[in-house]
């Protein structure tokens, strides 16, 4: 314990503290904690209720309960059937009433806990299997080393709940915690103390001091309200830097010609709505600054972002400048490649389009390198193949990515490196974000949000069907592939798990094969597979009937002749995502339908899949998402560098406007951060991350 009186102590590895092996050192890696500090910081994301100890001759069934008592039998045991191995114990309280504790697949417990020892256990109370007492399963417990001790240290009224992997217990983080909680005091504040003042919020220590040990839910909350604004404020304060030092390398202005979107307008072939117009007008005037434009482009799917980068590539060319699309995937760039040439090089003479994909052949990747770098062609479309180092551009004047979120800031800035200058950006992405999200994730950027679709596309059939009626989903899949058509199955897991029960791509994929569509042709996509984009092509070609995949499908995949898609778990994923699945049909002129399979028919589950039936508007659907299920689950907090604590408070829309005004006022009144070193430090933090991300 000696680490905990140096003075750097906070930033020591969390493997100084007492008890943590060198594989909980892994473990806690993967929730981003490496050091004491980052222990202390992290904040559980929610409690357990369980009160303080009462009789066994009070409980009752279904209610969360603390009881103290005194061990009179407890042994190892298996079961006869699956072969579980788990510790049954019965404990008594003082009145002798008893109570039966299982814990399952948790056999060392026997040797840990003794007959006569006191313990405290809570948990959720449960009618037992046999006999008259009640149970409870898998509960907390503690050895109360005093036999007079009715008190518990660690199970308290209130228990934590923290994230965790595989290997970790909340009760072992609230361990290691308790140890590390006296240096609460030497964190420093990066908040200023007159932001603090203003919004009325704790300063750190207290913050995590009740956070970790509230002693009502309203310290707690008042510890998360604290957390999560100094977490924006420092993610503001970032946004505010980038927009002004991207501000400070001017762009060549693109000058807006009304002959151009004359000429792309009568092109395209359709009437662009009033959205896209809104969307494109916004692209041409950034264009035209000499600011570079750094604009984010947020619509639903099939919602004709492509059209709108059309439209600013056009006006681009017109200015004698050089474009790029960057794509996720090869397919996904190859469809580009297809709607950009359609768009454009009919309509403007002169403009060529070119694909740069790692799975070129090396001659076909030397030319399209040679037209990019001579001039010869006013737009590359690719994937990662275009941020190598051998690819230039004679005169880039606009950089676009697709799919804004699967790209890194690093990645996204060797896309806008390849020109001269600075070239305009313009970022697209198919997952509806709302506003207050949408300026939350990518605040360094404009938004222009595409939220009506083009006339004439499928409405697509929705259904939620439940275990009983399985066999009707299959039927429709026959149906379709009979008449012609194509059908995705979607899987939430690529392999068996015994912690969830889902059915994983694999086993789904030859189950089906063999029992259900053995007549049929079907293929099986995931995100470890290697060669999945030829599988993609045999589906888009139509080679394969049946495609069975994870969520790899999720954004991008154009198969107009797939008229069915099932998903299997349906309750497993969020409804901004069922949304996209969604998406994949219906992008042709066949009656399409979306099969919402459930294992879990529960009123709550079929309560919000029955939503996707009603709902067809993404936008909408992404709002009721972060209703039921917080922005965090909406969008997957960590992998967007902000902590779910954060992403809830967003949903308070009036805190984000709050933070970013008080983000501004700082920089205004001291631009070099000299009144503030540690918000500069972590604000650097921040940005070195954000550029590596």
């Amino acid at each position: 314990m000696s680490i905990l009186v140096l003075p750097r102590a906070l930033d020591a590895p969390v493997s100084a503290l007492p008890k943590v092996k060198p594989a909980d050192v892994k473990r806690l890696s993967k929730l981003g904690i490496d050091t004491i500090r980052d222990l202390l910081l992290t904040l559980p994301f929610d409690w357990e209720a369980y009160g303080e100890p009462v009789g066994v001759a009070s409980l009752s069934a279904g209610v969360q309960a603390t009881v103290v008592g005194t061990i009179i039998s407890i042994a190892p045991k298996i079961t006869r059937f699956k072969k579980m191995k788990l510790t049954e114990a019965t404990v008594r309280d003082d009145s002798g009433a008893g109570l039966k504790i299982v814990w399952f697949n948790q056999p060392f417990i026997a040797k840990q806990l003794h007959r006569g020892d006191r313990i405290a256990v809570a948990g959720t109370v449960k009618e037992a299997r046999y006999g008259a007492m009640f149970e409870m399963q898998n509960p907390h417990h503690e050895r109360l080393e005093d036999a007079e001790d009715y008190v518990p240290s660690r199970i308290r009224g209130l228990m934590p709940k923290y994230h965790l992997v595989a290997g970790l217990s909340s009760r072992k983080i609230a361990a290691w915690i308790d140890s590390a909680l006296p240096l609460a005091g030497q964190l420093d504040d990066l908040l200023p103390a007159r932001v603090r003042d203003r919004h009325r919020l704790l300063p750190v220590a207290d913050a995590v001091r009740f956070g970790h040990h509230p002693d009502t839910q309203d310290q707690w909350r008042e510890a998360r309200r604290r957390m999560a604004f100094a977490e924006l404020f420092e993610l503001q304060t970032a946004f505010a830097l980038m927009r002004a030092s991207i501000a400070a390398e001017p762009a060549t202005p693109i000058p807006y010609r009304q002959e151009v979107i004359d000429a792309f307008k009568a092109g395209v072939g359709f009437e662009l709505t009033r959205a896209q117009r809104r969307s494109v007008w916004e692209c041409f005037q950034d264009m035209a600054k000499i600011a570079p434009m750094n604009r984010l482009l947020n619509g639903d799917v099939g919602s004709g972002k492509t059209a709108v980068a059309a439209a600013c590539i056009a006006m681009a060319h017109a200015a004698g400048r050089q474009s790029v699309v960057m794509a996720p995937t090869e397919i996904l760039a190859r469809q580009h490649l297809h709607r950009f040439r359609t768009y454009l090089e009919e309509s403007f003479p002169g403009l060529t389009v070119e694909l740069l994909v790692s799975g070129q052949p090396a001659a076909e990747r030397r030319r399209v390198r040679t037209a990019a770098a001579s001039g010869h062609c006013a737009l590359v479309v690719g994937t990662h193949a275009l941020i190598e180092e051998d690819v230039e551009f004679a005169d880039l004047g606009l950089a676009v990515v697709d799919e804004q979120h699967r790209f890194g800031t690093g990645q996204r800035e060797l896309l806008r490196a390849k020109g001269r200058g600075r070239p305009h950006f313009l970022a697209m992405t198919a997952t509806p974000i709302p506003r207050t999200l949408a300026l939350a994730l990518y605040g360094e950027m404009s938004v222009s949000v595409i939220d009506e679709q083009p006339p004439g596309r499928t409405p697509v059939e929705t259904e939620v069907v439940e275990p009983e009626q399985r066999e009707r989903a299959y039927d429709m899949v026959r149906q379709h592939v009979r008449a012609g058509r194509q059908a995705f199955v979607i899987c939430p897991l690529i392999e068996e798990s015994e912690a969830i029960v889902a059915r994983s791509a694999t086993a789904e994929f030859e189950r089906l094969q063999r029992d259900v569509f053995p007549d049929l042709r079907m293929g099986l996509v995931h995100g470890r597979l290697k060669g999945k984009d030829e599988v993609m092509r045999a589906f888009v070609s139509g080679e394969v009937q049946v495609l069975v995949a994870t969520a790899v499908v999720e954004v991008g995949v154009d198969v107009p002749n797939a008229t069915v898609m099932m998903i299997e778990g349906a309750d497993r994923f969020g409804l901004a995502q069922l949304h996209q699945f969604r998406g994949r049909v219906g992008r042709g002129a066949g009656e399409s339908h979306c099969l919402l399979l459930t294992d879990d028919p529960s009123e709550p589950a079929l309560n919000r899949l029955n939503l996707m039936t009603r709902i067809r508007d993404g936008f909408k659907l992404a709002e009721e998402d972060m209703r039921i299920r917080g922005m965090g689950e909406l969008m997957g907090a960590r992998q967007h560098g902000m902590s779910d604590l954060a992403m809830q408070a967003l949903e308070q829309p009036e805190l984000l406007n709050e933070v970013r005004q008080e983000a501004e006022s700082l920089l205004e009144s001291d631009p070099a951060f000299e009144q503030n070193p540690l918000l500069k430090a972590a604000v650097a933090r921040r940005l070195e991350l954000t550029s590596i991300s």
